[in-house]
């Protein structure tokens, strides 16, 4: 969903003449709701991948919407459309510094989520994760919001059950490359039955499992925008391991509608949002590369640390409490995102500076390039 605009009145002025341009900016269709049904509904990290879906479902939903993010993976473009709504708002602020404002219901996304953007930076994660969860808490209490805590499959670690079922308590390194954001999302969910026990404060915690679709970052580290990259750019697709490590893809507007089930549920307990449907990571490398069309080969190189050898949820406890499950087929999914990073690349193309070369000076007749 891309901004449109539309000259409304076209008169004009030049050379004495009068002209007069308004702009109106056309949004994507809103359903009106009745002031007794609209909620006011903050997402932290609302302009990053996950969070501007929501603020679409939410959005078109008919609620007012204010989302709040610091944009260190969050980009601006990826909810450009709603700027100027009424319903709509936008706070460049950190998670991290406390937040005063009005709402009902807080879905609390902030946070990078990919291996790179974590690694990169584990303390600013950690923060994120502890002292922004217990900012949003702290809001709920005031204000008497419901939290929704986006939590993560990694709060399973390197699992040993397999199909991993909410009641496992998992498997982490706590000193490993992925512990700041594995510890982190333990420790915020710790803490927010802890506001729910001491406080009464009404939690929700998703344990969202791998997502993929349009506005992932291209270059985020994470496995499918890896693979639908390189295949793009004819690269060899890096294969870390032997392949043979699972995981399972939910298709993000998949995951946006259990999330929205859960909030709206009462179920206070965890839930697993994710495709049981399992794959090897080779699979998913041959998948894209047939899918692009692309006569990429497949690379083979030494396993990562902390690597999960499998993931796949059990999502019986969403089924029977939410009626949820993923309806988006694997492939049609994939293509979506395929297109999606064609569009990217090409506005990476169009918007690249590349300087133009300097003329050539002449001096005494020698020609000296600078």
């Amino acid at each position: 969903l891309m901004p449109s605009y539309l000259v409304q009145g076209h008169q004009c002025r030049r050379r004495g003449f009068h002209c007069e341009i308004a702009f109106t900016q056309k949004y994507p269709p809103v359903k009106f709701l009745s002031e007794k049904d609209r909620k006011r509904i903050l997402i932290t990290g609302g302009a990053g991948f996950v969070g501007s879906h929501l603020t679409d479902k939410l959005m078109m939903d008919g609620h007012e919407v204010t989302v709040v993010d610091n944009f260190f993976t969050g980009r601006k473009r990826n909810v450009e459309h709603w700027i100027g709504h009424e319903n709509f708002e936008l706070i460049n602020h950190d998670v991290v510094e406390p937040l005063y404002i009005e709402v009902d219901q807080i879905y609390h996304l902030a946070s990078p989520a990919s291996p790179p953007n974590y690694m990169y930076n584990p303390i600013k994660t950690l923060k994120t994760n502890t002292i922004g969860t217990l900012n949003m808490l702290g809001l709920a209490k005031r204000v008497g919001a419901r939290l929704l805590l986006a939590s993560t499959s990694e709060v399973y670690g390197d699992p040993e059950v397999h199909p991993q079922s909410e009641d496992y308590w998992g498997h982490v390194n706590p000193i490993g490359p992925r512990a700041c954001y594995d510890e982190g999302k333990r420790v915020a969910e710790t803490m927010c039955y802890a506001y729910m026990k001491q406080e009464g404060v009404e939690v929700r915690v998703a344990r969202i499992f791998n997502t993929f679709g349009p506005r992932m970052h291209m270059n985020d580290g994470r496995v499918v925008s890896n693979f639908i990259l390189q295949a793009l750019q004819g690269e060899p697709l890096t294969v870390y391991g032997s392949g043979s490590q699972t995981r399972a893809f939910q298709y993000v507007s998949d995951l946006v509608n259990g999330l929205v089930a859960l909030m709206n549920s009462n179920v206070s307990s965890p839930v697993n949002l994710g495709n049981p449907e399992e794959h090897t990571i080779l699979e998913f490398a041959q998948l894209i590369k047939n899918l692009v069309g692309s006569g990429s080969e497949i690379q083979f190189l030494s396993e990562a640390q902390d690597d999960p050898q499998k993931r796949k949820p059990d999502i019986r406890k969403a089924k029977m409490m939410l009626a949820w499950e993923p309806v988006v087929p694997l492939e049609e999914g994939l293509n979506k995102a395929i297109h999606y990073f064609r569009k990217e690349l090409e506005y990476q193309a169009n918007n690249q500076y590349i300087p133009k070369p300097k003329p050539a000076r002449i001096k005494k007749g020698r020609t000296r390039h600078n």
